[in-house]
């Protein structure tokens, strides 16, 4: 999957020394957001999950260069009569301020509809995490709740805003 300035794809396992690289060079930038891998050890139980059934997960890389933007995962797809995942990205600061991840949310939005034949997608997003929120919004999420203490983060249970697209909203 490639637009004008980033390109997907499915994460290999030849992908680790990009990732643990990016993943390290970013760590202050996703932190208190995210905890990515950041050691070979990580990486082997994220390829875990990832390569499982109803899990997703993208690698975006700027076009030409092919240095990472960022990942981009759908968890927990369910199909039959629900046909909805949850989002989860995070981008990389060598690409910060680019667009790339908001052109690589949207790449992945049109995968998940039109190749996993999802009808919604769920992002679930810290309060603080403004950037985040931003990103879900240029691309067409509309905010539909709150839940406190929602999902276990590097140790803590963190508030979260829930965003969601639905295959009609994204069509229009």
């Amino acid at each position: 999957m490639t637009a004008d300035r980033v390109r997907l794809a499915i994460l290999r396992p030849e992908d680790e020394a990009d990732i643990i690289a990016a993943n390290v060079a970013s760590r202050e930038y996703h932190t208190p957001w995210a905890a990515p891998c950041l050691d070979p050890t990580g990486f082997a139980a994220w390829l875990e999950t990832a390569g499982k059934p109803n899990h997703r997960t993208l690698i975006a890389r700027r076009t030409g260069d092919g240095t990472i933007a960022g990942v981009i995962n759908f968890s927990q797809i369910a199909l039959g009569n629900f046909r909805s995942a949850y989002l989860g990205y995070h981008g990389n600061t060598a690409c910060s301020g680019e667009g790339l991840m908001t052109e690589a949310v949207r790449q992945a939005v049109d995968f998940a509809f039109l190749d996993i034949g999802l009808h919604r997608i769920e992002a679930n997003i810290q309060p603080g995490n403004l950037r985040s929120i931003a990103l879900v919004r240029r691309v067409g999420f509309r905010h539909e709740g709150f839940s406190p203490r929602y999902l276990m983060i590097d140790g803590d249970w963190r508030d979260h805003e829930r965003w969601a697209l639905t295959q009609e909203d994204w069509q229009k």
